[in-house]
Formats: structure tokens, sequence, C-alpha cells
């Protein structure tokens, strides 16, 4: 019988091989502790484990020790190297982080500069429903132009941005010459401690035959911060029974933003996606280190390295004959698995951005004795589809190119640069578009707050309880 676990657990080297737990713990007092720590870990769970440096300097610091284990990517000497592992000081914030609970004003944007210019500006990406912006009016295609007063320029957007507290956010318009210039309204926005809902916006189309379902999901991750009763699956759930009885014919996911997260969400909502799946359908399949595939091949046997489709009431698998996937830039990991996941089953078609290119996966490590505070994101797996094909590295590459650029439309309006292509795809009526509207000037991206986040661009394996490695 297939083992099937429905939440993500931490693991350590210590419970792992030994299973043993002490009453009176001791926290790490050195540098030195915490680097055995880490470096233990990583010679059990990391990927590369064989391309580990064996005498490291245990004298640094525990996120500079860290950094130096990774066999980290080169365009030419290590092409196949790690562009995703990381470190953080404080693993209970890295953990909550994952499942989308940070402190936030709930806005994500991008920072501009205009060519020619040193004027810096903001495009909001989306709001979050409920959080401090949403609340305050802000959506999807609204600028902003200075904080505090004072106006944002290539100067001082990162001081201005990076201050913690309260900001007074002076909102910008777009003048008849398509500059965005300073507005006469002010925001004031105080960052919450704020649980991120992922499935962010769904709607239906009809064009002629054709109904269209449209779904907008943030990132993958099933329930809220410390709970198991994956709200989030089931509100995807409850979508998808819609979508079959309004008895959609066409499917339009959205993931321009969504860098990823678990891989027990995306087995889901590909579940409710891929054509004629079964229970024992493959989704994806997993490759570890040499060492660690040993341990989990004898206790769990072959069927450890399968995710495998569930066999849902709301598939609308069979009323479709293709799926079209939105991407950005941004899009990786979980998202990019759901892509490759789907090929062997249904005609997939990319529209947007190429995008970033990550075949990997990671799991949470944090000691569980609380010696340290350190969290450790390592990659620990390689994923391939039920044909054995993982080749988008370098990201895949859109059938449909398009930008979306920085006047955004709000989501479900047919002119949004991604959005748009798909409907007239589906139509059968594809007209040349272009991502601006006519007259708007040329800028530069300067940053994007998806990038820095924790958990950008990473697959968050599920993992059995370390314990069941000693039975």
């Amino acid at each position: 019988m297939r083992l099937k676990f429905n939440y993500f657990i931490l693991l350590l080297t210590g419970l792992l091989f030994t299973g043993c737990r002490e009453d009176n713990v001791i926290p790490f007092t050195t540098d030195r502790q915490v680097n055995n720590w880490i470096y233990q870990e990583m010679k059990s769970w990391y990927y590369w484990s064989g391309n580990i440096p064996e005498n490291p300097d245990y004298r640094q610091a525990p996120d500079v020790f860290f950094y130096g284990l990774l066999y980290s990517y080169h365009p030419t000497l290590r092409p196949d190297g790690d562009r995703f592992s990381w470190i953080q000081l404080s693993a209970d914030e890295l953990k909550s982080s994952l499942s989308g609970e940070t402190t936030t004003t709930g806005m994500e944007y991008v920072l501009y500069t205009v060519e020619g210019s040193s004027d810096v500006f903001g495009t909001i990406l989306y709001t979050l429903p409920g959080a401090p912006a949403a609340l305050a009016g802000l959506q999807r295609g609204d600028f902003f132009t200075g904080i505090n007063g004072t106006p944002l320029t290539s100067q001082n957007y990162r001081s201005l941005l990076g201050a913690s507290g309260t900001k007074k956010y002076t909102l910008g318009t777009l003048n008849e010459a398509g500059k965005v210039i300073a507005g006469s309204r002010e925001v004031t926005l105080t960052p919450v401690r704020f649980q991120e809902d992922p499935v962010h916006f769904d709607t239906l189309f009809t064009i002629g035959a054709k109904k269209i379902g449209y779904i907008v999901y943030h990132q993958f991750f099933p329930s809220a911060n410390n709970s198991d009763d994956k709200l989030y699956d089931k509100k995807l759930e409850r979508i998808f029974a819609r979508f079959k009885q309004d008895n959609i014919n066409e499917l339009i996911l959205d993931l321009r933003y969504n860098s990823g997260g678990y891989v027990s969400s995306a087995t889901h909502l590909a579940s409710l996606i891929a054509k004629g799946v079964t229970d024992e359908s493959i989704f994806c399949l997993k490759e570890y280190n040499p060492a660690i595939t040993g341990i989990l091949k004898k206790k769990y046997g072959d069927d450890f390295f399968q995710d495998k489709f569930t066999s849902l009431p709301q598939n609308i698998g069979n009323q479709l004959q293709r799926v079209y996937v939105l991407t950005g830039k941004r899009t990786a990991s979980a998202s990019e698995l759901m892509i490759n996941g789907l090929k062997p089953y249904l005609s997939t078609v990319v529209v947007g951005q190429q995008t970033v290119g990550k075949n990997v996966g990671s799991v949470t490590i944090s000691e569980t004795k609380k010696r340290t505070n350190w969290g450790l994101q390592p990659i620990v797996s390689k994923s391939f589809n039920s044909l054995h094909q993982s080749d988008y590295a370098a990201g895949f590459v859109p059938d449909i190119p398009s930008d979306e650029g920085h006047v955004l439309y709000r989501y479900g309006d047919p002119r949004d640069p991604l959005l748009g292509p798909a409907l007239e795809a589906i139509a059968g009526t594809v007209t040349a578009r272009k991502s601006q509207p006519p007259g708007t000037l040329p800028v530069h991206e300067l940053l994007s707050t998806l990038e820095p986040r924790a958990g950008y661009g990473n697959m968050f394996e599920v993992l059995p309880p370390p314990d069941d490695f000693n039975n």
C-alpha cells in the first residue's frame, strides 16, 4: 500500500539515525556547534552531497558556512549547480513564511525607473483581500510615487521602502504623455501579521460555444500556517466543482506570480485538471542523493519516489482538450512541476514569459531540540514527469509570448496582455497585441517584492516523520 503524507514535516539527521531525545537540552553556544549540525544535515540530505567540501572551516558564521558547502551554479563550470538552497536565522519564521503567513501590508509591487530619468514609481501587482492595502482601497494596477511625502528616486528608493513600520504612500496617475506622476491621494499602511489565501481569483468567460474557467493561484500551500485542515485545497475543489457544473470546456490557469510551494498542493491541483487519471497515474517522479535513496527505498519501496494523482469527483479533465497556463519570469518550481506533470495527460499551452527553470525540490530542516534557531532549506531532490522528462532547467519557453508591462489591468480583464491572448487563442481570433497602451514611456525594472521573500522559486517536499525511519 502506498503511503501518503498529508502535511509538511521537518527532518533532522539526529532523529533520522538514532531516534533519541534528551530531556535536558543545552543550546548550542558556539558557531562551531551550529556548523557541525549544518554539516551533518547537508551530508545526509543535500542533493549534491557528494560535492560538499570534506574539510570546511567550522569557525565561520553559520550562514557563510552554509553557503560555502553548496555546489553553487556557474554557467560554465557548474551549469547543473544549485541556484536555490538557502539558510534563515529563524526557523520558525521560515516555516510560517512557507505557508503564506508573513508580516506585510498585503501588497506586492514592482518598482520601475523611467528611461532617461531618476524618477521611480511602483506598480501594484495585487493586494491581499482583508490586508491593510486592500482595506485602504488599493488594487492591482495602482501606482505609487512617494513615501512619507518624499518622491521616490533611483538614489533613495531602497532606504525609503526598506524602513520598517508605518509608511504613507503617495499614489500616482498615468498622464496623457504616458508618464506616471504623483497624484493628490495618500494612503497610510501599517504592516500586520497576515495569512495569505493563495486561491486569489476565479471567474467564467463565454465566447460562442466556449465556456472558459479562469483561476489565479499565487502559491502552492494547502492550509494556513500551523493548520492541516486543507482549507485552500478544499477551496480549489469547490471552484472546480462549479467549473464542472457549468460545463466548461476550456481552462486558463494563471501562475504568472506563482513561484512555487508544496508538491502536495501541486499534485492536488493537477488532480483536478489532468485528463483520464486514476490513483495509480504518476504525476511526478523524484530523485534523491544515493545515500538517502537507499534508506527511503529500504523503508518504503519504489512507490515512495512517485507522487500519484488522486481521483477527485471535481476533476474536469474529460471536459478539456488543453489547458492554458499564464506564466511570468517569476513563475517557478511547483508551477513548472504542474506544467511538466500535466504534459503527458493534456495539451499544455504556455502564454506569457519564459519561466525560471527549477526542476528541483527542497525540505525545511530545523533543530527540533531547539539548540539553535537556524533553519535550512536545501535542495534535496530532482523531479521528472511520468515520461521521465525533466528538461526545463532553463525554463519553459512560452508558446504564445507576451510581457504584461507596467500598466496593469484587473484580474479577469480581457485587455490583460496575458489573459487576452489566451482568450483569443481559444476563440480562434488571435490579433497583434501590445503589452502597453499607445504612448506609454519606456521604463526599466528595479526590483520586485516577489523575489526576496522566503520560498521564492522553491518546491517543498512532503517527507515521512523522522521516527518512521527507525521503526
